[in-house]
């Protein structure tokens, strides 16, 4: 990646995980002329490139741009986000501020580093002449042998803290969980692939960072904001982005309540599904749960229960939720419908995939 810098190209950073020809398709949908993998480097045609239907709609690129990274959106097709070399600095600066990061941390990578969260990782870890060490995939063997060589720093997702004891870590990055269910070495984060990552921690902006709610939407300005997408620019007003999140501040902290879009409106009752999701994770038959609304005609909308049973064959009742949740939440709370999955489809920062829940 520093070669391809030094060349003064752009790095587009792929998921390792798709198969080669889905690889490749990516690259020639975000205007990539060079494929690097574990064979060498392979030209892209012009041919093929030619024949993409986004081609003609690429933005320019400029002599600062550092990297191409696709959102993580729970929604429709991810964007290419067009970040600087300047903004990628800046985040790493903000951070190694906010966490008194040096030289002599160890950073440990088992996020993807196709996303902002993994890359944020690797970038830091760059910036500051810090060891790096690789993870395939996070296991107790994983986490222990990492510890063992020295690793003091990583960034998980919910799903990783919930499994797995990250109580010897000196710190650990969360992005999208609630900072209120935290252990103390553990930082909550918020922000998006268009922010560069988290640059909201534990509630609070990092320094250099602006924020505010306008009718309850969240706003962020960020010296580390993307420079535009790589087929539109991006939608700035003043060099605010509108996340599309609802949050309030508590306590002079910022408490995220969750996507606008997701909010659900039941009989006149808002209903935010985390809020659902988190009660519902404490039933014992429950392994994995997403909640979105449904429209209906007598309530708007109901709130519906997709869950993954521990157990395929004693999966819970709808009967038995609902009592559960009006154990410690008003009864609008409760779900009206449940749908039985195996799995919860999720990115692999642990989004739900909205778009692949049962219709």
């Amino acid at each position: 990646m520093q070669q391809i810098w030094h060349d003064g190209d752009v790095v587009l950073a792929l998921d390792q995980r798709l198969l080669p020809a889905a690889r490749r398709r990516v690259a020639v949908a975000l205007g990539a002329d060079l494929l690097v993998d574990e064979h060498g480097t392979h030209q892209l045609s012009t041919e093929t490139n030619a024949s993409s239907p986004s081609a003609t709609r690429f933005v320019a690129l400029q002599p600062d741009d550092a990297l191409v990274i696709a959102t993580s959106g729970s929604t429709g097709a991810p964007k290419g986000v067009v970040h600087t070399h300047a903004g990628l600095a800046a985040h790493a600066q903000m951070t190694g501020e906010r966490l008194g990061l040096s030289a002599t941390d160890h950073w440990w990578l088992c996020l993807p580093p196709a996303h902002i969260g993994g890359f944020g990782v690797l970038y830091r870890a760059l910036h500051f002449g810090a060891q790096l060490s690789f993870a395939a995939h996070v296991d107790e063997g994983s986490l222990q042998a990492a510890l063992a060589a020295g690793a003091t720093h990583t960034a998980v997702v919910p799903t990783h803290l919930a499994r797995h004891d990250f109580a010897p870590w000196q710190a650990v990055l969360v992005g999208g969980a609630r900072s209120g269910v935290l252990p103390s070495n553990a930082i909550s984060t918020y922000g998006l692939t268009e922010t560069g990552g988290g640059v909201v921690y534990d509630g609070v902006a990092l320094n250099g960072v602006a924020m505010q709610l306008i009718a309850g939407r969240i706003l962020l300005h960020s010296p580390s904001m993307a420079r535009t997408y790589r087929h539109t620019a991006l939608p700035l007003q003043d060099g605010w982005l509108d996340t599309g999140d609802v949050g309030v501040m508590v306590d002079g902290r910022l408490r995220v309540q969750g996507r606008a879009d997701d909010l659900i409106i039941t009989g006149g009752n808002k209903v935010w599904p985390h809020v659902v999701e988190q009660r519902l994770r404490e039933h014992p038959l429950v392994r994995d749960v997403a909640v979105r609304g449904r429209p209906e005609p007598e309530w708007g909308s109901i709130v519906c229960a997709y869950v993954a049973p521990v157990s395929p064959t004693n999966a819970p009742t709808l009967e038995a939720l609902r009592h559960h949740v009006k154990e410690t939440l008003a009864a609008y709370y409760a779900p009206r419908e449940l749908v039985v999955v195996d799995s919860i489809p999720r990115t692999a920062l642990g989004k739900v995939i909205t778009a692949e829940l049962p219709q």
